[in-house]
């Protein structure tokens, strides 16, 4: 069926246009600029990405011990012995854990959540990795878990819910500092304001996200 927002399209391109359009971000006009540039563009240009595409979902696999993405289990960073593994960083998103580790000012492990506790869009404690979190921290050698979802309501709800899982096993939680501004998302944050807010982190009192 022709694309509502190409009518004039072949079936072809009207495919393109709507499956572009799934993407997050890209809006009607944004996919159609997007398929257009893909008819011109070189047939090996074409086939190169669409490989790419192909190999993302055929080789990537969810890290069994932080549950971040990876080509190999566990990955790259739990596999290596040089990692402070007293400390667990834990993020919403794999984005997250990838800002983090380009300041080069952490040195620890990592916990991706795959998501944030978000009533609105149907997200509750049960959707995240928290089992797996929880699973992690059974033999005492961390004694620091880093709280680093995002600065918005989601994700404050996500780390004041972690916090309270955490506390009866005498573990420190910390939350990044408020060098983060309010609403803002890791991924885009800066190096120096995320390198900021990791050494600036505070211990979180009982009941204080």
């Amino acid at each position: 069926m022709p694309s509502d927002f190409a009518p004039s399209a072949s079936p072809v391109v009207a495919r393109l246009i709507d499956a572009f359009r799934k993407l997050p971000g890209v809006g009607p006009k944004s996919a159609q600029r997007l398929t257009y540039y893909m008819i011109r563009m070189p047939r090996e240009e074409a086939q190169e990405l669409a490989d790419a595409v192909i190999a993302i979902k055929d080789r990537i696999v969810l890290c069994e011990i932080c549950q971040n993405i990876s080509e190999q289990s566990p990955c790259e960073i739990c596999s290596n012995e040089r990692r402070d593994q007293t400390r667990i960083c834990i993020v919403g998103e794999p984005l997250d854990a990838l800002a983090i580790e380009r300041t080069r000012a952490y040195f620890g492990l990592y916990h991706v959540l795959h998501g944030v506790i978000s009533p609105v869009n149907g997200i509750g404690a049960d959707d995240l990795k928290l089992k797996e979190l929880l699973e992690r921290l059974r033999d005492g050698t961390v004694t620091e878990l880093i709280l680093a979802t995002n600065p918005n309501l989601e994700g404050e709800a996500t780390a004041m819910y972690i916090q309270r899982l955490i506390s009866p096993l005498g573990i420190s939680v910390t939350r990044l500092a408020r060098g983060l501004s309010a609403g803002a998302d890791l991924e885009y944050a800066d190096d120096t304001t995320l390198t900021q807010a990791l050494q600036g982190r505070s211990e979180v009192e009982s009941g204080t996200p």
